[in-house]
């Protein structure tokens, strides 16, 4: 139940180098949220962004992985789909686990890739 996990810590403050509900950067939210569900993931976001199978955006499901270059060249930025054109991520600029619209202007032209890590494409809750 990814998506389930992942929106439950809505609203846990953002914390750089943050792995647990105390506070969490993207990838340490992405990897606390599958380790709650016993999917290993790497800590770092370039070593999430090379974990899973690649998929096309127009494939991606709740649970599905989604990459962002934001403030370096190259995945910086990670966050989870849960349906729709929307993911739940940790994101330094607003202070909070918040959802947002990966079609948004601002998402939607850093976008640079989607994976799928095995089994989480059947974790939709809707």
């Amino acid at each position: 139940m990814i998506v389930t996990t992942a929106m439950m810590y809505r609203g846990v403050p953002y914390r750089n180098g943050g792995s647990d509900p105390a506070g969490f950067d993207c990838s340490g939210f992405v990897q606390w949220v599958f380790a709650q569900n016993g999917v290993r993931l790497p800590r770092e976001v370039r070593d999430q962004y090379d974990a899973g199978k690649k998929i096309d955006l127009k494939e991606v499901k709740p649970g599905d992985l989604l990459f962002f270059e934001t403030v370096s060249r190259g995945a910086s930025h990670v966050g989870v789909a849960i349906g729709g054109d929307q993911f739940v991520h940790a994101p330094s600029s607003t202070g909070v686990v918040r959802v947002e619209r990966f079609t948004s202007a601002y998402w939607s032209k850093r976008f640079i890739g989607a994976r799928r890590v095995a089994a989480t494409h059947n974790t939709n809750t809707n």
